[in-house]
């Protein structure tokens, strides 16, 4: 018979152990996976009898480093712009995490895991440097198998499936149907605009963009995504007493202009982003001898041309300006002077002729100077150009142009007289070797075929051009013809494809 031995115990204690046996025993019915460890043991002896309780808890969940990821273009640093999360929130797989600024363009970095932040790494303009962590995430046990290494994704372009991170203006979302339809088009999803939620490629974006490039006339649908400008507000009735006021204007002081005051102390700044760039492309860009031409342009019959087609433009939801003009011009003067399309190798023995025409825009923004550039113009009406213009004036605007939108130009345009002045001396980017500034567009008086003074409207025209490879012949033609397409632009029609 079995000695009975009464153990005398507080009953806190003796509920834990009943407590810890009935939670092992369920524990193994349901062969739950977890982590268990073994912190302590209790045993009670009586007699042949020998019977063992234990503790047990769940492991907490892991904690991963997500690194910055490479972003392509040789980019090493970023600069963090602004945080979208903070410590202590939960996050799910493609959430913004963050959005970084290196020198090429903006990047939304999104997150890879559901979780919880634990840590940031980096205040606002701050520092990041590529392949080091970002933030800590605090994630659920089954996402990870074992140790996980970090490794440093490539570029959206080149990995489409897995990509984590997104440049702005180049959405890469899309099922797997419209990811196959572009594969077999030959087509790279960070060129096309999404227009489905979020930013999502459509299917029907594959077969406009396939449309545009086979240059192909698109219907009005597609350009839904660029709104007209709204209308002006409609001017109420003016009272019968308005007119008298026009007559005898009352006499308004004239506000007296605040004299500036200048306080504080000189502050010393790092160069980055947009600004280190163009350091290093002015810098350069010095390298290079400089051949200077300029010219003045009759745009009497221009400005007719595009009055007409103004309205119609607005219509399809597009505004109409000079620059898709002065583009597609400079485009079929390309197309007789291959050379100004070209680029020169750092050892200047090899010219490389471009076969598209990327023609860029210099644009002044709120993040300095950038290039963006209208892809393959030959290919495109002008109309098409001016849609790609909208299009890459809202996202200049709004900081949002791409590192595929800021790349590849091989001739540029710079708008300088939509500012002011009328004449300029650009600077060529490297490896461009052109590069042509406008001046605004003024009414003068000018003599016409018959020897009368008539009204003119008159742009001048400042060029650049590579003169280790460009003589100052072959830019003079090339601005003679770009200048007969513009004074006369019925004559484009005939050499439009």
């Amino acid at each position: 018979m079995a000695t009975v031995i009464t153990v005398r115990a507080p009953f806190a204690f003796m509920r834990r152990l009943v407590s810890a046996r009935l939670h092992r025993h369920c524990c193994s019915k349901l062969q739950a996976a977890c982590f268990v460890s073994q912190p302590h043991s209790y045993s009670l002896i009586a007699g042949q009898q020998h019977r063992s309780f234990r503790t047990s808890y769940v492991a907490a969940r892991p904690v991963l480093q997500f690194k910055l990821s490479d972003i392509g273009e040789g980019i090493m640093e970023v600069t963090v712009k602004e945080w979208y999360v903070k410590e202590g929130d939960k996050v799910s797989q493609f959430d913004s995490i963050c959005e970084v600024q290196s020198d090429k363009a903006s990047v939304t970095i999104t997150s890879r895991y559901d979780g919880v932040i634990r840590k940031l790494y980096y205040d606002v303009d701050s520092i990041a440097l590529v392949g080091k962590p970002l933030v800590d995430i605090e994630t659920d046990g089954g996402q990870v198998k074992g140790p996980q290494e970090d490794v440093v994704e490539t570029p959206a372009v080149s990995q489409e499936e897995h990509t984590h991170q997104e440049i702005k203006g180049l959405k890469t979302q899309a099922t797997p149907a419209v990811r196959r339809l572009a594969m077999e088009n030959n087509i790279k999803l960070s060129e096309v605009v999404g227009t489905g939620k979020d930013g999502r490629i459509l299917k029907e974006d594959i077969l406009n963009f396939i449309a545009r490039q086979t240059g192909a006339i698109l219907p009005p649908a597609p350009f839904q995504e660029i709104r007209p400008p709204p209308p002006a507000a409609a001017v109420p009735l003016a009272p019968a007493a308005k007119p008298k006021e026009k007559m005898t204007p009352p006499s308004v002081p004239t506000p007296a202009i605040p004299k500036p005051v200048f306080t504080g102390k000189d502050h010393t700044e790092p160069i980055k982003g947009f600004q280190k760039a163009m350091v290093k492309t002015m810098s350069a860009a010095l390298k290079i001898p400089h051949f200077g031409y300029k010219d003045e342009v009759d745009l009497s019959q221009l400005v007719r041309l595009r009055s007409e087609l103004k309205g119609l433009a607005e219509s399809r939801g597009v505004k109409l300006s000079y620059m898709p003009f002065f583009i597609k011009a400079a485009s079929l003067g390309l197309l007789h002077f291959p050379i100004l399309n070209s680029s020169l190798d750092e050892n200047c023995t090899n010219i490389t002729y471009k076969a598209a025409h990327n023609i860029g825009l210099a644009m002044d923004t709120s993040q300095g100077l950038l290039v963006p550039n209208v892809k393959n113009v030959q290919m495109l009406s002008v109309f098409e150009i001016a849609v790609e213009l909208n299009r890459l004036q809202t996202l200049g605007a709004a900081g949002q142009l791409g590192t595929a939108d800021l790349t590849g130009g091989t001739f540029t345009v710079s708008n300088i007289g939509s500012i002011g002045g009328t004449y300029a001396k650009p600077v060529i980017l490297p490896p461009e070797v052109a590069i042509g500034a406008l001046g605004k567009i003024q009414v003068l008086p000018r003599f016409n075929h018959k020897g009368e003074v008539v009204k003119a409207h008159i742009m001048n025209v400042s060029w650049s051009a590579d003169h280790r490879i460009i003589d100052g012949a072959t830019m003079c033609r090339f601005s003679n013809l770009w200048r007969s397409y513009l004074e006369n632009p019925a004559s484009m029609v005939l050499d439009l494809k």
